[in-house]
């Protein structure tokens, strides 16, 4: 049972007059229906799931539109997408997280960005930049440089947001550019409203077919001689169209404060940031209104030199709020303003810092600075904040120093079936010697953290076993490459196993197959077990990811010769076939693949099918693990060996022992982890494992009445 969308696909039907309610990119969403797009693509990823997500389960309502909708392998697939717009008037857009995804989808953005496009495309990253963030610290505005793109940043307001990207596509179609949206993670999740306008069927869409394909034309293809007149025409044509765009319509927002001489430049996604430092400093109030005029750039490039002009000219200071580097919009505004003579001091990255998010307590240290040296009678209550939240993160330093807070590092689901897999890859090195890891993106990423501590690099998703293609050669034991069934299809398949067969490296690759995407959200890919094998499952409780065989076919047929699948709560059975895949006299790649199905997508399906069965009175078991106190010794190896939640520590109920013993709570699931790592790793026997039956059938009311009799006797009294 995957995550339902239901309430949110109802509301990208509303109409004309109605008002919307709820998180931004849902809004943003809405928006691309508000404006006639006709085929929508993309790949999964934080924090822009939720568009394909909702796009994907709203199909039968897509299909009502005659919007096309495809669930892309990859974030180049999707940007290839975008290739429709280029011959036809046909509104695109795609998303996917940035800047990793941006990353991967590079190559088919540059030849879609120098033939220009047609029909409006609108690209939505998701900016994942800042201490939340969960990729490298880059950003997309240098994509946008270097490629000839518009890169829009709308002001965090729901309104704004789509309306924004109403004028995405119609300033693409103005330009022949592509145009890019940025939202940073708040932005995704900002909630509000906005009054809607009715969807736009498109006028060429899956229930309006074009008769013919339009006719040859040279200077539409990405390809020598013409890419030389392609690039000339950015500069000459384009890049000025968007900017006259930009100015008609007033995207970017000029608003005026009491402070006529001063000034401040920001992005248009830091704007609320920036009017609650304003705020926390004296120079905004409650309403909104700063004291000091504020140029919002929704549109961040092209920036319009006659606008930065009129704005900065005549001014005591400027001072731009740009988030990371290098500062793309600093150094340009700089350059503008110098070109034109004007001497206005400029202030940016001088005064914030260099790097990292521009949260509303950083900002307002920057803009303390700058009002101390601009704005006169704003000294006292410019530091009072700031330094009262100073005074506090230093009282809490002082306690943790005496009484410091353990590590809370993130870990893998309770249950997961990727745990024990690392367990058994802990155990297997004590046989083989330490093994060089080339980890991956994905959930198994936590395998890096305590208590396995294992990768020794990560190099994009899907890459595990190109990047140790360097290490092999040199090493005197086998290197393993850890990878998803996810990761593989995304590039794993091609960057990887395809070259290690080609150049016959002698390695070994490790997939876990859980059946989905789970690091991105629990999404379909072609190995998850269709709905039809769920549904036919007798036994809900028993893993479905064996059904599906796509991924050892794929490597049969690509060459595999030696492949073993292995169940992943088997510790032992892995532990063996791991040892054997590294020090097996075979030359040549070798694959395991630790099959389970995802434990959160195992639970979304059995929980309402044993809810019926509760509800119906009908017998349900349910395992639990457990440890026995008197057994266990306090040595607490099972802990360091399986790193599961469930499995902790409380008081020793022995009084002559000091040592805390071990114990399972409440939120076990029952996967088996720790008894099977006490019997791979030969542990202490103080694990047990108990059926807990609700409605239980007559006969065994019976068998365990005449049990606990049983038990009683041979108590002592």
């Amino acid at each position: 049972m995957e995550v339902s969308f239901r309430k949110d696909i109802e509301a990208l039907r509303l109409g004309a007059g109605q008002v919307f309610h709820g998180e931004g990119i849902l809004a943003i969403t809405k928006g691309l229906l508000q404006s006639g797009v006709a085929y929508v693509g993309g790949y999964q990823g934080a924090p822009v799931s939720h568009l394909l997500d909702v796009m994907v389960q709203a199909k039968p309502y897509m299909d009502e539109l005659g919007v096309h909708v495809e669930a892309c392998a990859n974030e180049a697939s999707a940007a290839a997408m975008l290739g429709a717009s280029i011959h036809y008037p046909l509104r695109g857009a795609v998303t996917w997280k940035s800047i990793v995804g941006t990353n991967v989808a590079a190559d088919a953005l540059s030849n879609l960005s120098s033939p220009g496009v047609k029909g409006g495309v609108l690209i939505v990253v998701g900016e994942d930049y800042g201490e939340g963030a969960s990729v490298i610290q880059e950003r997309t505005h240098a994509y946008a440089l270097k490629s000839g793109m518009c890169l829009l940043d709308p002001r965090p307001d729901l309104g704004q947001m789509v309306r924004m990207v109403e004028h995405g596509f119609a300033l693409s179609e103005a330009s022949n550019m592509p145009c890019m949206m940025e939202l940073r993670i708040r932005a995704c999740h900002v909630r509000g409203s906005f009054e809607c306008r009715d969807n736009r069927a498109p006028a060429v869409s899956t229930r309006a077919l074009m008769e013919e394909p339009a006719g040859f034309d040279y200077m539409r293809l990405a390809h020598p001689p013409v890419t030389f007149r392609q690039e000339k025409l950015k500069g000459e044509e384009r890049i000025p169209a968007a900017r006259r765009y930009v100015v008609e319509h007033g995207l970017n927002e000029l608003m005026p404060g009491r402070h006529a001489d001063l000034g401040i430049v920001v992005q248009g996604g830091l704007y609320n940031a920036l009017l609650r430092s304003l705020q926390q400093i004296g120079l905004a109030n409650a309403f909104g209104e700063s004291a000091i005029p504020l140029l919002v750039l929704n549109v961040t490039c092209p920036l319009v030199p006659e606008q930065l002009a009129d704005f900065c000219d005549g001014k005591r200071s400027v001072l731009v709020v740009e988030e990371g580097q290098p500062e793309y919009i600093e150094q340009e505004i700089a350059t503008q303003l110098r070109r034109r003579g004007i001497t206005t001091p400029l202030h940016g990255k001088d005064m914030l810092p260099l790097a990292g998010e521009l949260g509303v307590e950083v900002m307002a240290g920057g803009l303390s600075t700058w009002a101390r040296q601009y704005v006169p009678g704003q000294t006292a209550q410019q530091g009072e904040w700031i330094d009262v939240n100073r005074q506090r993160r230093e009282e809490v330093a002082r306690m943790l120093a005496s009484q410091p807070l353990p590590n809370r590092p993130p870990s893998f689901c309770v249950g997961c079936p990727e745990r024990p897999v690392f367990s058994a890859l802990k155990l297997a090195q004590q046989e083989t010697g330490p093994v060089h890891i080339a980890a991956d993106i994905g959930c198994h990423a936590f395998g890096t953290f305590e208590p396995f501590s294992m990768g020794h690099s990560i190099l994009g998703y899907g890459m595990s076993l190109a990047s140790r293609a360097g290490v092999s050669p040199v090493m005197q034991r086998r290197t393993l490459s850890v990878m998803g069934d996810g990761g593989f299809w995304h590039n794993g398949l091609l960057t990887g196993v395809q070259s290690a067969i080609f150049n016959g490296d002698d390695a070994v690759l490790l997939i876990f197959k859980n059946g989905y995407t789970s690091a991105t959200g629990t999404q379909d890919i072609i190995s998850t077990p269709d709905e039809a094998v769920k549904e036919a499952a007798v036994d809900k409780q028993q893993s479905l990811v064996d059904k599906n065989q796509t991924i050892e076919t794929t490597l049969k047929g690509m060459g595999v010769q030696w492949l073993r699948t292995v169940h992943s709560y088997d510790v032992a059975r892995m532990r063996k076939t791991l040892v054997d895949a590294l020090t097996s006299d075979f030359q040549g790649l070798k694959v395991v693949i630790a099959e389970g199905e995802c434990q959160l997508e195992r639970q979304r399906r059995i929980r309402p099918w044993i809810a019926q069965l509760l509800k119906r009175g009908e017998r349900v078991m349910r395992v639990k693990y457990g440890v026995d106190e008197d057994v266990c010794n306090g040595d607490h190896a099972c802990i360091r060996l399986s790193g599961c939640p469930t499995l902790t520590l409380k008081d020793n109920p022995d009084p002559l022992k000091v040592d805390p013993v071990a114990t399972v709570i409440d939120g076990c699931v029952g996967c088996g982890l720790c008894g099977a790592n006490a019997h791979a790793a030969t542990l202490c026997p103080s694990f047990y494992r108990a059926e807990v039956i609700t409605h239980p059938k007559w006969h065994e009311r019976l068998v365990h009445g005449l049990r606990s009799r049983i038990v009683r006797a041979l108590q002592p009294a």
